[in-house]
């Protein structure tokens, strides 16, 4: 159940731009596995969720605050903040006695989903990368927000995706299906996951939807960009803040996770999931361990020379709007696969790879 502005959510008389609808009617034919009806349910409501003057303003005051960066070089001495990253397909639960932040970046067609119990401020953030996981990772989620309880009131936040589809070519002609039938594009995602929201009993009151025309800018030359790529969530407060990290703060354990979001779709125990990384009660990462097949050495080896634009162009959903390190991680993912092909020298006897957080705040493995 979708609420917004304490109100019940309807979209029986929906006041949608005309430029939106053209938007979404280029992705009618890519379904994602949705039910027509709930597709076009779906679709409904992200036009009038788009349109919510309520929401409207929401996405204007968040993009008006300032980024923050975060560098583990530039948090040091007992009060430095203690946060928890997240990477692509990964979601954390976080308990505000334990976390100051938690939140994400590089995300592009991706959508980072933000969801918080207003009774006790625990707070559930993923990285949403394909419509295929977001039912299941949504319930992973409210495992630990709302034990048993329907009438938690649940504050949700999206961010991400942009408009990652032209409408035209410059001689006028559509946009064909071959160009927008990849999972993870921005529009089916914040599609599945609002009609998901809206079709489950919990009260989910919609406070920020800054996705798609929202989080869209362009260049002189017309070329659309997310206008922020991340966000953190201040545990005690709730307050949404535009967030950017550093690799220093992409911790722990950054390569193997980086390496776990594409071996996950091989990985049939990751099926439609969301990936295992952070335990609650312990403030510990337990990152659970994800099989990779010499199909992913092969496909390392094969990509070593090819150019940076030829790399972005073959690994990426929206090539032109990738940050600089894009490429770099991509190949420090494929030297580690070239060094260790089989995935139980990273996980020996199947277990997870432990990291505490030191007194320092640094993070130390078990």
């Amino acid at each position: 159940m979708i609420v917004v502005n304490d109100v019940p959510f309807s979209t029986n008389s929906p006041s949608t731009s005309q430029g939106f609808v053209m938007i979404l009617e280029s992705c009618n034919k890519h379904v994602n596995g949705l039910a027509l009806y709930a597709y076009e349910q779906g679709k409904d409501i992200l036009l009038a969720l788009l349109e919510n003057p309520f929401l409207v303003s929401a996405s204007s005051s968040f993009k008006a605050n300032r980024e923050r960066k975060f560098s583990v070089f530039e948090e040091s001495g007992p009060e430095r903040s203690k946060w928890v990253y997240i990477f692509q397909r990964e979601y954390a639960t976080v308990d505000p006695a334990l976390v100051d932040f938690v939140g994400t970046d590089e995300a592009t067609t991706c959508v980072g989903l933000v969801i918080r119990n207003r009774r006790n401020g625990m707070t559930s953030v993923a990285h949403m990368d394909s419509p295929k996981i977001v039912e299941m990772g949504l319930s992973q989620m409210l495992s630990l927000l709302v034990e048993d309880s329907l009438e938690d009131e649940l504050d949700v936040h999206l961010i991400g995706g942009f408009e990652d589809v032209s409408l035209q070519h410059d001689n006028g002609s559509t946009v064909g299906e071959s160009q927008v039938d990849l999972d993870g594009y921005s529009f089916p995602l914040c599609i599945k996951i609002v009609q998901t929201l809206s079709a489950r009993v919990e009260k989910f009151h919609i406070q920020t939807i800054c996705v798609l025309g929202h989080n869209t800018r362009r260049d002189t030359e017309g070329n659309a960009f997310p206008f922020f790529n991340g966000f953190v969530v201040e545990t005690t407060t709730g307050i949404l803040i535009p967030a950017c990290f550093d690799r220093s703060s992409r911790v722990p354990d950054e390569i193997v996770r980086r390496i776990r979001v594409s071996a996950s779709y091989e990985d049939t125990n990751w099926k439609g999931k969301l990936l295992e990384t952070y335990d609650t009660g312990t403030d510990q990462f337990k990152i659970a361990p994800c099989r990779w097949t010499l199909r992913q050495y092969h496909f390392a080896l094969s990509l070593q020379d090819y150019s940076d634009s030829e790399i972005l162009s073959i690994c990426s959903t929206s090539p032109t709007a990738e940050g600089p390190d894009f490429v770099d991680s991509l190949k420090r993912q494929w030297n580690y696969l070239i060094e260790h092909p089989h995935w139980m020298e990273t996980f020996p006897k199947k277990q997870p790879r432990v990291y505490e957080r030191g007194t320092d705040g640094r993070w130390r493995r078990c």
